[in-house]
């Protein structure tokens, strides 16, 4: 199912009238072998932890932005307001707190390169040498 929303979410990109590709990051010194499935989980605060044991530290881009919605459908197969229920709901039983938000690719990249602890998602065309590209 998660692969049949990729493909949709691709159409969608492909179809806009701004052509965006998103993509997961790590830092470079980041060796985990991440699949769609364990980003999901990190992303929604159900693993804190990369399989190599290393804490594991997500980052969102603001709620508003069309690089959330989408990563939000496609990646976390949830609408943005499932996702911001979902984790209402966890802060408000104490069972958790949702991931740092930035307000832009440059922002994501700039915190991705310093800590490879780090994981959050861009547009392909912001990647720099400073990130590695999660292949899922």
């Amino acid at each position: 199912m998660l692969k049949k929303m990729l493909i949709a979410a691709t159409l969608l990109f492909a179809t806009s009238s701004v052509l965006a590709e998103l993509v997961v990051v790590v830092n470079p010194a980041n060796a985990n072998t991440l699949d769609s499935k364990t980003v999901q989980r990190i992303f929604l605060g159900k693993d804190k932890k990369f399989a190599d044991g290393n804490e594991s530290i997500a980052v969102n881009q603001s709620a508003d932005t069309q690089i959330r919605q989408d990563f939000d459908e496609a990646v976390l197969g949830r609408s943005s307001s499932q996702v911001s229920a979902y984790w209402s709901k966890l802060v408000f039983t104490g069972k958790g707190i949702p991931p740092k938000e930035v307000s832009s690719d440059a922002e994501v990249i700039d915190l991705v390169s310093k800590n490879p602890s780090v994981i959050g998602y861009i547009d392909r065309s912001s990647v720099t040498d400073a990130v590695k590209i999660v292949e899922m």
